[in-house]
């Protein structure tokens, strides 16, 4: 059982926890947080017994060996660091950082300290119907690109519309629609066609100077990938891979709960398998299994096949932003 400690106390920590509690791989030990008081609220709930305000004693503690770090985005690089330093295996809620020059010290920080392993938590890649969308793209004669949709309206968008600055749209702590949801489509791109040649993001900003909604094109040598991500409206629309005659078309390009082939006559083939009730449940198996087995071969080959992931989705969000003029201050230190 992997001794689990966590930074970050909201929903998506606990959909994590649950996840790792149900993999029955992983025990919730230890909660960081700037109150102790709140990480001993939130922690006791999942069976937690040490509670810390202070991030040195919390780093400095032997009561996890593994760590999920869920705190707002531009706060993970420091963290990162220090839970590598400190020789424990890393969870990195995405984005795991804010650009490819933090990501590049990162990944020095890790060769310095084998003992240490960094996941990003981007959960569908590690979903059974992502890899039969990952198998499927593979089998099309043609490919002539895709369009994928990500849109959902953020409750903290109303506290924008009511003059605030919530973390999630403000720059100082990286936030905005493409650092949020957008991750996930720019995951489905990369993962199923590789990095593009060139990239453009055309975003409707908001007055915190962070992206709300926009669209991403992605070139490639023979076609184009149209990304759709938004956190200031609802979208309903489907994904859509395109063959020639042939499509895959997706209910949504991040949850993938049906996916179905169409081949171009009246036939229809449902590819998707009914997924878990909690989304986050394949990624704790998955880490848990290279966690594990760290000698093992198709473990050492995923975890390293994950981390060239990592950084080529890093830098096509760097990429993206810095096309439409996005900047944050954690691109300047």
């Amino acid at each position: 059982m992997i001794k689990l400690g966590i930074i970050g106390t909201n929903w998506i920590t606990g959909q994590f926890i649950e996840a790792a509690h149900e993999s029955k791989e992983f025990k919730l030990t230890s909660v960081y947080s700037r109150s102790e008081a709140k990480a001993k609220d939130f922690g006791e709930q999942y069976g937690a017994t040490n509670f810390y305000d202070n991030v040195t004693d919390f780093f400095a503690s032997d009561s996890f060996e593994a760590i999920y770090i869920a705190s707002p985005n531009s706060l993970h690089f420091e963290q990162i660091k220090l839970a590598i330093k400190a020789g424990k295996k890393v969870i990195a809620e995405k984005p795991m950082v804010s650009n490819p020059t933090e990501m590049a010290e990162v990944q020095e920080v890790l060769k310095k300290h084998p003992e240490s392993q960094l996941f990003e938590a981007a959960r569908q890649i590690h979903q059974e119907n992502f890899k039969i969308i990952e198998q499927k793209v593979t089998e099309m004669e043609t490919i002539q690109g895709a369009t994928l949709t990500y849109m959902k309206y953020s409750s903290r968008y109303d506290a924008i519309l009511a003059g605030e600055e919530p973390n999630i749209f403000s720059p100082k702590f990286s936030g905005g629609a493409l650092q949020d949801l957008g991750v996930y489509v720019v995951y489905d791109a990369i993962a199923w066609f590789g990095a593009p040649l060139k990239v453009q993001y055309y975003p409707t900003m908001l007055p915190t100077g962070v992206d709300g909604k926009g669209v991403a094109i992605l070139t490639y040598k023979d076609f184009n990938v149209t990304l759709n991500v938004g956190k200031t409206a609802n979208s309903y629309l489907t994904s859509e891979i395109y063959g020639l005659k042939d499509t895959i078309v997706m209910d949504n390009a991040a949850e993938l709960n049906e996916v179905i082939y169409r081949d171009g006559s009246d036939k229809e083939d449902m590819l998707s398998q009914f997924p878990a009730k909690n989304p986050m449940l394949a990624e704790a198996n998955a880490f848990a299994r290279v966690i594990n087995n760290p000698g093992d071969a198709a473990s050492i080959a995923d975890y390293k096949k994950w981390q060239a992931l990592s950084i080529t989705v890093n830098q096509v969000l760097f990429d993206l932003r810095q096309s439409a003029g996005i900047e944050f201050p954690a691109d300047h230190k």
